[in-house]
């Protein structure tokens, strides 16, 4: 047996890869894996760098989940429009758990590189921003920090101006007969939803005859999935900041842990909340 330092490849696998595709060519692992460049000679910042360039990318794939939900729900195939928004509440569990290992930078090891991080900060994340007016979370003023790059600009503006997820929701228990106010099915997209009493007695109906509306009401539980995951995010966010730079300004300029502390009384799907109460 050759169980040591010699032992052999296993029978067929592949070693020449002059001219064909490798695991690393195919990730572009060499552009990823080289995008981690410090700015000070912290020991942390590696963490801090790669923590936030991950969570991007797990954001990036959040997006290209809800945009093609979202076309599938104005079609009226709510089966792949489920399967994706459970994959968007799996992702976000991978966010929340990324806290936990940010957490690990205790504010000495923040202070050591904090001052070389100029004014950049998660505020400018242009995919969060993203995220929240896909589900619904408008605020024209939010686009600002990104005026700079004129391209990120224009996505955020599309964005901004198209229905979200719980438009094309209400829209979707329009089409089924339910009665919703037309203010509800055609407004200014860019403004952020303001929840209507016609919305709230339409989800009422669903949730009190489960087995007419079986689809709908599994619509709207994967919505406070949604919520629930995004809110236990924000969660993290604030204690993990509050344990690493305690209540100093971000910098980004914003106020810091009592900003975020705001963001937690955001509701995206408010009816869907409120329905519990009247049920």
């Amino acid at each position: 047996m050759s169980d040591g330092p010699h032992r052999p490849l296993p029978e067929g696998a592949h070693t020449d890869f002059r001219a064909s595709m490798s695991y690393g060519s195919y990730l572009r692992l060499d552009e990823i894996l080289g995008a981690q460049r410090p700015v000070s000679t912290s020991h942390d910042e590696t963490l801090f760098i790669v923590i936030h360039q991950a969570s991007e990318l797990w954001m990036k794939l959040v997006i290209h989940e809800l945009e093609a939900a979202c076309a599938l729900i104005r079609a009226d195939e709510l089966r792949p429009a489920f399967k994706m928004l459970s994959r968007i509440a799996r992702i976000q569990a991978q966010l929340i758990q990324s806290w936990d290992v940010l957490s690990t930078l205790t504010p000495a090891d923040y202070l050591s590189f904090r001052d070389r991080l100029g004014h950049s900060s998660g505020f400018q994340s242009f995919q969060y921003r993203r995220i929240e007016f896909l589900f619904g979370n408008k605020n024209r003023a939010m686009m600002e920090p990104h005026r700079h790059d004129p391209a990120v600009f224009a996505v955020l503006e599309t964005t901004l101006r198209a229905p979200g997820l719980y438009d094309e929701a209400i829209r979707l228990l329009a089409r089924r007969g339910l009665a919703l106010a037309p203010q509800c099915l055609e407004r200014d997209w860019s403004l952020p939803y303001v929840a209507h009493p016609s919305v709230h007695d339409a989800w009422l109906a669903v949730y009190r005859d489960t087995e007419r509306y079986w689809d709908l009401y599994e619509f709207a539980e994967e919505l406070v999935d949604l919520e629930d995951w995004f809110q236990q995010w924000r969660f993290r966010h604030v204690t993990t900041v509050e344990r690493i730079i305690g209540h100093k300004r971000g910098t980004g300029g914003t106020a810091g842990v009592s900003y975020l502390r705001k963001a937690l009384e955001i509701r995206f799907f408010p009816e869907l909340w409120s329905v519990r109460t009247a049920l």
